[in-house]
């Protein structure tokens, strides 16, 4: 692979010889993929071109549970040179295998990422994410080594440590969730080291962030610039897609992998720029490729060529999941649509919690709203009405929005849960 890629027919011919390959590959090799091949009646010469992509079955979670401890596997095992593994929320954990090559390959696209936001040999990388069976750690740890930088690998949490490494070290940028970056950032902020640190650039991923919360990062750190990376344990890891510094949407790599953007509920490809859920057909997965596999990840693709020259690609920010998806008297409710009217208001800090409540046969929204760390209290109710008016406009849903002050809210060092359904 390379990134002297010269334009969209040279990148539609690679997807082409790389979903041959693929379902070649996983057809002979794995009898989970030759059952829901036979089922789906296709054979891998069946597949001519990039069209007929949609005559392949889908494979989901539940297969990879299903499959456990080696799903999807198309080598033999005494190809794989390692396992990581992601936690999920029921059942069995899932499991994916890499071969030598499979590492290779991953490690190379996370450097195109890590270039792309502008990192080299000058920088240091200060890596606040899971190492162990999580992909973040020995992912962003690799990438960073293959592009020059200096790797700080002091994973998450430890916040005493965090604050010591990024004044005494001076790293240029730091890789974590944007809840650790949210959390790094007060504390900096609450210790007085401001001035004492040298961030300029956050990469961040692993969750949804919100444009007010990604205002505070910023302001708290002194960063430049916040780099959204994506990424799933399926998909390698982290590193598939990464926005460029006009931050414009998500460059994603397709000469490793197709991306179709779907209606979740049809399966059937939505209009340009529509959202959909985000289906990936791996082209080079040697130990557990994945053929249209459902990441439950929404986004929308973003048409026409980026200002900035890549060939590669967008997508927009992952604006949620399909299966995030919360139903209010009757209203489905995505989480991100919280998250835009919130971002929107002033007054308030970027953290909030929706709780959901039944009483008496009916639903209650209440969500919990941090006021700025400026914040006027006297302006409390101005500002809860106007939340409330903005929720019941845009959702059409009625909500209780309460004002709590700045920081009562628990924070993160992974992922911030925001929604508690105790219906």
């Amino acid at each position: 692979m390379t990134d002297k890629i010269s334009d969209a027919s040279e990148l539609k011919a690679i997807q082409l010889e790389g979903l041959k390959w693929t379902v070649n590959h996983a057809f002979n090799n794995s009898p989970f993929y030759r059952r829901q091949f036979e089922k789906a009646g296709v054979r891998p010469e069946d597949i001519k071109t990039l069209d007929d992509l949609a005559r392949l079955p889908f494979t989901q979670a539940k297969h990879l549970r299903e499959d456990y401890p080696f799903p999807l596997l198309s080598v033999p095992e005494e190809e794989v040179v390692r396992i990581h593994s992601s936690s999920g929320t029921t059942g069995k954990r899932k499991i994916l295998s890499y071969t030598k090559k499979d590492i290779e390959d991953w490690t190379t696209f996370f450097a195109r990422a890590l270039r792309m936001a502008g990192l080299g040999p000058k920088d240091r990388v200060q890596i606040a994410v899971g190492y162990g069976l999580w992909t973040a750690g020995a992912g962003f740890q690799a990438a960073c080594e293959r592009v020059g930088a200096m790797a700080i690998p002091v994973g998450p949490g430890n916040l005493d440590l965090q604050c010591q490494f990024l004044v005494d070290l001076k790293p240029t940028c730091i890789c974590c969730t944007s809840s650790m970056a949210l959390l790094l950032g007060e504390e900096i902020k609450r210790r007085g080291l401001s001035d004492k640190i040298g961030v300029k650039t956050v990469i961040q991923g692993s969750e949804r962030c919100s444009d007010s919360m990604r205002r505070a990062i910023m302001e708290h750190l002194g960063a430049e610039h916040i780099y959204d990376i994506t990424g799933l344990t399926e998909l390698y890891g982290p590193g598939p897609g990464i926005d460029c510094h006009l931050h414009q949407g998500i460059h994603y790599w397709a000469d490793y992998y197709i991306l179709e953007i779907l209606d979740p509920e049809t399966l059937e490809p939505v209009e340009e720029g529509e959202i959909g859920e985000m289906v990936v057909t791996t082209l080079r997965k040697e130990a557990s490729p994945l053929i249209r596999y459902r990441t439950r990840d929404l986004t929308r693709k973003i048409s026409g060529p980026c200002p900035c020259g890549s060939i590669y690609p967008r997508h927009d920010r992952i604006l949620g999941r399909s299966d995030d998806m919360i139903i209010v008297r009757g209203v489905n409710i995505y989480p991100g649509q919280i998250d835009e009217i919130l971002s929107q208001m002033e007054g308030i800090s970027s953290e909030y919690n929706v709780i959901l409540e039944r009483r008496d046969a009916k639903d209650y929204m209440t969500i919990k709203v941090e006021r700025a760390t400026d914040g006027d209290p006297g302006l409390d109710e101005k500002v809860r009405s106007n939340i409330q008016a903005q929720i019941k406009s845009r959702i059409m849903v009625s909500a209780n929005v309460q004002i709590v002050d700045y920081g009562s809210l628990p924070r993160s060092e992974r992922k911030s849960k925001r929604i508690f359904d105790n219906r």
